[in-house]
């Protein structure tokens, strides 16, 4: 039996204060989430990289996804971009905490690779957005992008196009920076 998403208003304790704290009246009013809401509480690292990537930065993700894993950190992240996806794929092959947020609602089936992790307690799918936003918009995208910053304790940017989205976005929303930071 897989785990019932559960929809977490604005007022309520489990809610994430560092969401509150950070995005003020911009916090969303309410979450839907799967999987273990504790690793909310955990210090995070939010992983972000532009679509189109040099192959440099992709040898780097895919060296830190593993380094990650291997020392149980915790990655949260949309997990959209072919580099982010792949770091994803690094990161399940472990038991690290892993928080993915969709730009969409969340997902009506779960991906077989994410039942184990869910099952385990080792996976969180969050997301801000009604159960009617089916499908990833640029709008969506941005506004998840600015959630997942605010979550996170840290912020590993591998690479992000100059003047695309994903620049404007974090430009948008200051984040705190992981050391290996900031890629263009």
């Amino acid at each position: 039996m897989s785990p019932q998403p559960q929809i977490i208003p604005c007022d309520d304790p489990r809610y994430p204060a560092r969401l509150r704290q950070r995005r003020g009246t911009d916090a969303p009013a309410e979450l839907a989430a799967l999987g273990n809401l504790d690793l909310l509480s955990q210090p995070m690292t939010a992983l972000f990289c532009s679509a189109r990537c040099p192959g440099n930065v992709i040898l780097h993700a895919y060296d830190q996804a593993a380094q990650w894993r291997d020392a149980g950190h915790c990655v949260i992240s949309g997990f959209h971009s072919p580099v982010e996806k792949e770091c994803l794929r690094i990161l399940l092959r472990g038991d690290p905490p892993i928080i993915i947020c969709p730009a969409r609602a969340l997902p009506q089936r779960i991906p077989p690779d994410w039942k184990a992790p869910l099952a385990a307690g080792h996976l969180l799918i969050l997301s801000a957005f009604h159960v009617s936003e089916t499908r990833i918009t640029a709008d969506l995208a941005v506004r998840r992008n600015a959630i997942v910053s605010a979550l996170a304790t840290e912020t590993l940017v591998l690479h992000s196009t100059p003047g695309g989205r994903l620049e404007a976005s974090l430009r948008q929303n200051p984040l705190p920076l992981h050391p290996n930071d900031f890629h263009h």
